[in-house]
């Protein structure tokens, strides 16, 4: 059964009084049901008197509607259409007084009030209806004055709550206590924040989420932050304990937002620590251990520091909120003394050097592609000794991350040992140098505008990395011998002697691995 999601409440009355409890007030002792049993659980909110035929136009949901005949004596045969008029607006019942005007109701009328669950009720001949409208209504105000009044002590003792200190965990427990149910609150993944109660009642909310409950969302500054939800196994929860439950949403979105406005400034102060040890301005060793050990942090060990970056098209603020979150999810998971913060275009992350980075990131990717389309390339340092050494660790990660990109293009994951000679390239910053070098170097080769240059260029990568053992650039290549040194004799004659000049190797080399560098 799927659960029953109540809205926010608008601030208006809405409690009422079942039909059959309305049938048990003094005035209506001698009243008899007619037809319609299966609809004595509509709720009537108020009352009305019908005196002429085209009461439809003044009707209105979950009223009793009361009656003497006198506007129906004249067409009895439109009775049954009456009460299917009345049912799709709503109404809660229809009382009609018999034996002056109509002496008894046509048996069509009848089966279709049992039909629709419509009660039809026979008023006795002694009661006057302004005894029973001040009765009844008189038991409607004073039941919705009841539940107001356990509203508003519920809400101020869940005010109180928030004021002394207390989180989700005291919302909870008072709630259950008020209702004498279970209540969880979870956030907006559906995970369970706190939860209180009989404990089988509890084991049902946390273990079926589909089961038979009531819940109200947490929305405060426009963000939904999960639901608060009551175990409901019976079907026993009312519009009063529904609006205890709306009650109890406001004060636990009071609660979210406070501990979300004190996790930002923790955050900022995690950040801004960091930001000073990745730059060797967070003072001594000693002092750095102290005030890392205060976060969580375990420093005196060897680390790892790596970076991601959010790639070019998913630099934007959800997304770096969302990826520091990730990455803090995944750094509990993999070291939880690792420390972590999110700055302005990335986010850092030092773990014990026995950690594996690579499983790491792709725990950050998973949880983050999850959250967002978006893509962010990851570089990984060295291993750090000590705080002192960070800095240089940081500027190594930095270097991975974005060299990474380049090479193998947007979600990349590179350690900074792997970079090689990229580390050196990535320095030149006149892109069109290097351009010029690939041109002069490479001549043809340079260009895709033939097909074959790019077979070529193969051929050469494979060739000097092979050290120029034909055999095995053969076998690599899939060609036969003879035809690989007809295609190093091409190669030749294009790009010079090459076999024989250690140089050109050299300079070939790095044209190919400058071509290689996307962007470049």
């Amino acid at each position: 059964m799927e659960p029953l999601v109540r809205p926010a409440s608008t601030g208006t009355i809405t409690h009422g009084v079942a039909v059959g409890e309305v049938l048990g007030v003094s005035t209506l002792a001698g009243a008899r049901l007619i037809a319609g049993e299966r609809g004595l659980d509509r709720v009537v909110q108020r009352l009305n008197v019908m005196e002429v035929p085209d009461i439809l136009a003044w009707v209105k949901p979950h009223e009793l509607l009361l009656t003497t005949g006198y506007p129906l004596r004249n067409t009895p045969q439109s009775l049954d259409r009456l009460v299917m008029d009345l049912d799709e607006r709503g109404l809660a019942a229809l009382a009609i007084k018999l034996g002056r005007y109509l002496d008894r109701l046509p048996k069509e009328m009848v089966r279709q009030a049992d039909r629709l669950g419509f009660p039809l009720i026979q008023l006795p001949d002694g009661v006057g209806f302004d005894d029973i409208l001040n009765q009844v209504l008189t038991d409607i105000l004073n039941r919705q004055a009841a539940v107001l009044a356990r509203a508003e002590e519920a809400h101020r003792a869940l005010v109180q709550i928030v004021l002394a200190g207390g989180g989700l965990r005291e919302v909870a427990a008072e709630v259950a206590a008020l209702l004498g149910l279970a209540v969880a609150v979870f956030d907006g993944a559906g995970q369970v924040l706190a939860a209180a109660g009989p404990a089988e009642q509890v084991a049902a909310l946390r273990a079926t989420p589909g089961g038979r409950h009531t819940s109200v969302p947490v929305v405060a500054g426009g963000h939904h932050h999960g639901r608060i939800a009551v175990c409901d196994q019976a079907g026993a929860i009312g519009d009063g304990d529904v609006g205890i439950l709306e009650r109890a949403a406001t004060v636990a979105a009071l609660v979210v937002t406070r501990q979300e406005a004190v996790n930002a400034v923790e955050s900022k102060y995690r950040a801004d620590f960091l930001r000073d040890m990745l730059t060797g301005r967070a003072g001594t060793s000693e002092r750095i251990a102290s005030r890392a050990r205060a976060f969580g942090w375990n420093l005196r060990r060897p680390v790892t520091v790596l970076v991601a970056e959010l790639d070019p098209e998913g630099d934007e603020r959800v997304a770096q909120d969302r990826l520091a979150g990730c990455w803090t999810g995944a750094v509990r998971r993999h070291d939880r003394h690792g420390a972590v913060a999110g700055f302005s275009h990335e986010v850092v992350a030092v773990v014990g050097a026995e950690v594996d980075t690579t499983r790491l990131a792709k725990d950050a990717v998973a949880a983050f592609a999850e959250c967002l389309p978006a893509t962010f390339s990851t570089g990984a340092s060295r291993t750090a000794a000590g705080a002192e050494d960070l800095p240089e660790a940081y500027g190594q990660a930095l270097k991975a991350a974005r060299v990474g990109r380049q090479l193998h293009g947007p979600g990349a994951v590179a350690h900074f040992d792997q970079l090689g000679v990229y580390r050196l390239l990535s320095l030149v910053s006149d892109t069109e140098e290097l351009h010029a070098f690939v041109r002069e170097t490479l001549g043809p080769l340079a260009s895709d505008a033939d097909a074959e240059n790019g077979d070529l260029r193969r051929t050469l990568q494979v060739l000097l990395e092979t050290n120029l053992n034909v055999a095995e650039t053969a076998r690599r290549l899939h060609f036969h011998y003879n035809t690989l040194r007809y295609r190093i004799g091409k190669l030749e004659r294009m790009l010079g002697a090459f076999t024989e000049d250690a140089h050109l190797r050299l300079n070939l080399m790095l044209a190919l691995h400058v071509l290689r560098m996307r962007g470049i």
